[in-house]
């Protein structure tokens, strides 16, 4: 089940509000929220809902070995090392088994050998998300960083509740743990997590969907039939539609998070207005890259090395945060192609990348993204370096099959308008503004804010909830992006 679903918007999402804003005791709504998780994840993978119970039942039993084992400092870090084998073995099979086969097999054709044969094997959706959380759990009870949780019925209910199950945040124990044993609900708080929840909503299904249908359609067209103009609309196409995307999907979870009483962080921070690289990997997917940074970066030694190990830290944890996204090479050079540009600017380069006007940073920082979003997309190396030599002006295309200008129809240029303003920070300048108007203006300008307040609340987001659910109703292009994950 996903958040854009009519199942989900018209029927899960209201018996679980209704239910647990009629039953009594916090823990009864623990409970709930539990049952409702599990049946949320089993919906779409009926087969492997019982893989992430096993994941909960194995980390929550190795956070008490570890906890019990605090003073044993051995004893401990063994339990540790254990769950780190455990989860990346889980992840492993799941998730890269047949990578693994494939490349092994390349290696034993060259060798002359027998090949392995492997059946497919089926990706649980939300299993790096939820693998993640779990060991996070495991590495701050160790750290003391967090406090155990005896509770397995509340252990179970922070990794698989549904807001953030399958398409993250990715979010820390420690961030949650006080308000699954004691969280309080707010007419203002469930207020901003409806508006946070439709407006993510808008930004899946008007603005996500709607990029989705041209780079989709760009990027299944034969690398012959290209033309640089198509080329660079399917790159363009595809960076608003996996921003949007994602930042729908992490605002419909914060939003539902704040409903249910939960305050979950941040997770995008507008990154297409980043002035490098650097400060891209600090505005996008804040869960996963700061994740990276704590349990991984910083243990490795971060940058309080040489400079070569350094880099090898940069590289090892770009290396593996592309294959984090998928079991596959285009993810693997999309992660060192980021590593190699933060290499990059920690030379002097980055001096002068300071002194150049700031537009002109904007503008390196966009080309290397969306460079970066052609390996991440494409289907196979051959396929971007095709994508990208289309780009390059190299293209063979005519034109006949597919011409830009089929592409930028009305509702296509009307939308990539709109999210060329919705990727910037101008509405929270704005809604800040007014807000300031307000306080220092008098009691007529907090009235006027107050009225635009009320008819945001009770015209705008009503009607575009409403637009949202007839382009449910009606079954528009819905693509869910996150089954390689």
């Amino acid at each position: 089940m996903v958040f854009s679903s009519t199942v989900f918007v018209f029927l899960f999402l209201p018996l679980v509000l209704l239910a647990n804003l009629a039953l009594p005791r916090l823990w009864m709504r623990n409970l709930w929220l539990l049952i409702a998780s599990l049946f949320f994840y089993a919906w779409g993978e009926q087969d492997f809902a019982l893989v992430m119970v096993a994941s909960i039942l194995m980390n929550y039993v190795l956070g008490l070995l570890v906890y019990r084992f605090r003073d044993r400092r051995h004893a401990a870090r063994g339990m540790l090392g254990l769950a780190v084998a455990l989860n990346l073995a889980l992840l492993g099979a799941y998730k890269y088994a047949n990578f693994l086969a494939d490349n092994l097999n390349l290696l034993l054709r060259i060798a002359g050998r027998p090949e392995i044969h492997l059946s497919p094997v089926h990706l649980p959706i939300g299993i790096s998300f939820f693998t993640f959380q779990a060991l996070s759990y495991v590495v701050d009870v160790y750290r003391g960083d967090a406090r155990v949780q005896r509770n397995p019925l509340n252990f179970g209910l922070y990794v698989s509740l549904f807001p953030q199950l399958i398409a993250g945040p990715i979010v820390r124990y420690k961030d949650v743990d006080a308000q699954i044993d004691n969280r309080a609900t707010s007419f203002e708080l469930c207020s901003s997590g409806v508006r946070r929840f439709v407006i993510g909503l808008a930004k899946k299904m008007v603005l996500a969907n709607t990029f989705a249908r041209v780079a989709d359609r760009v990027f299944d067209l034969p690398a012959a039939e290209l033309t640089a103009g198509v080329a660079w609309t399917g790159a363009l196409a595809y960076a608003l539609q996996i921003y949007f995307d994602f930042s729908g999907y992490s605002d419909m979870a914060i939003g539902l998070g704040r409903i249910l009483g939960f305050r979950f962080l941040e997770n995008f921070n507008f990154p297409y207005t980043a002035t490098s690289i650097r400060d891209f990997w600090r505005r996008w997917h804040l869960s996963l890259s700061t994740w990276f940074r704590d349990y991984l970066y910083i243990p490795l030694g971060g940058n309080r090395g040489s400079a070569a190990r350094t880099g090898f830290n940069l590289v090892l944890v770009f290396f593996l945060c592309g294959l984090w996204h998928g079991a596959s090479w285009t993810f693997v050079l999309w992660g060192l192609y980021h590593g190699l540009f933060l290499l990059i600017e920690r030379t002097p380069w980055s001096a002068g990348l300071s002194r150049l006007p700031r537009p002109l940073q904007h503008l390196y920082a966009l080309l290397a993204v969306l460079v970066g979003w052609v390996l991440f997309r494409a289907t196979s190396l051959p396929h971007a370096l095709a994508f990208l030599g289309a780009m390059a002006g190299q293209a063979s295309g005519d034109g006949i099959v597919l011409h830009s200008a089929m592409l930028w129809n009305r509702e296509f240029v009307l939308t990539f308008a709109v999210g060329l303003i919705a990727a910037t920070p101008v509405w929270p300048a704005l809604a800040e503004r007014a807000h300031r108007a307000a306080q220092d203006g008098g009691p007529a300008a907090g009235w006027m804010h107050a009225l635009g307040q009320v008819v945001l609340d009770l015209a705008v987001l009503p009607v575009l909830f409403i637009f949202c659910a007839m382009l449910l109703a009606r079954g528009t292009y819905n693509p869910f992006i996150y089954f390689r994950f």
